[in-house]
């Protein structure tokens, strides 16, 4: 139960109102109850509401109330006044908490744990010389390539070691990472040059359909975009059809402030050569 009280404020001889405060009560007297508390006016100019502010709030017990004080002679509040009358609109939401608390997932922190113990592994892949061990069920779940390859016809799905070339260690240790637990490591974490590494980290992701993986990657170069960076960003959106990241890096280079510096940097030279279908989209955005 709830009760709207409405105060004027009469100042001077005159007697005058001069404001007026309203006041949302709670009138339950067993229960206390938690809920968002709004107010907001009618703007006789645009017809629409305008909230004046809401509150999120612990009514306890009776009498326990909360409210606002409008003023009559603030000028902002004058374009509510219609006819003399202010419409006041008062909406309360009840917020019932009796659900259990349940806490947020941690199959990331499991597996993680799992990749780190080694117990159950049953495949190993050798990296430069650099050996990893994994679970081909975890791989065969997290990529439809290692799933042909490692639960299919191919000669790798009977093989204890596999050995991987045209990727790094630190790559693949990334990667395997992130197969696991859904996440990256800090920037911190990521050695001397993290762009080069997420560059790493795209093709990676390309090469065996991690698409989350190769979103992220996206974000972080373009994260990081310059007009030194914007020509290697956009050859890694061309090889490895990031169409988020081309259209971004784009924009990036024809604006105004950007354009004569990015087109006369060596990576953007060198795009011409490798994506000329790039190069012709940045002429027809620019009208040249």
């Amino acid at each position: 139960m709830w009760r709207i009280n409405c105060y004027p404020h009469v100042m001077g001889s005159s007697g005058c109102m001069r404001g007026v405060s309203m006041m949302v009560e709670h009138m339950n007297e067993s229960q206390s109850v938690k809920a968002i508390v709004e107010a907001s006016l009618l703007n006789k100019s645009e017809n629409s509401i305008a909230s004046k502010g809401s509150f999120l709030c612990v009514f306890n017990i009776r009498f326990d109330n909360i409210g606002w004080s409008f003023s009559l002679e603030d000028e902002a509040v004058l374009n509510y006044v219609i006819d003399g009358q202010i419409t006041v609109f008062c909406s309360i939401m009840v917020l019932h908490d009796s659900s259990i608390l349940v806490p947020p997932s941690d199959i990331g922190k499991h597996l993680g744990t799992l990749l780190d113990s080694s117990d159950g592994v049953d495949v190993s892949f050798i990296v430069d010389g650099e050996t990893f061990h994994a679970h081909r069920a975890v791989l065969a779940a997290r990529s439809p390539v290692f799933r042909a390859e490692l639960l299919g016809s191919m000669a790798e799905a009977t093989m204890p070691s596999i050995t991987l070339h045209d990727i790094s260690p630190a790559t693949f240790g990334v990667m395997l990472q992130f197969m696991y637990t859904d996440a990256l490591p800090g920037d911190d974490e990521l050695g001397d040059s993290p762009t080069e590494m997420f560059k790493h980290l795209l093709a990676a992701a390309d090469r065996y359909a991690l698409d989350r993986l190769k979103i992220i990657c996206a974000q972080k170069l373009w994260d990081n975009i310059s007009v030194d960076t914007v020509g290697d960003a956009l050859a890694c959106a061309g090889i490895y059809n990031c169409p988020g990241l081309k259209s971004k890096c784009i924009e990036f280079v024809v604006a105004d402030k950007n354009f004569k510096r990015a087109v006369l940097t060596e990576s953007f030279m060198l795009l011409g050569q490798k994506f000329p279908s790039i190069i012709a989209e940045v002429r027809k955005r620019v009208g040249t």
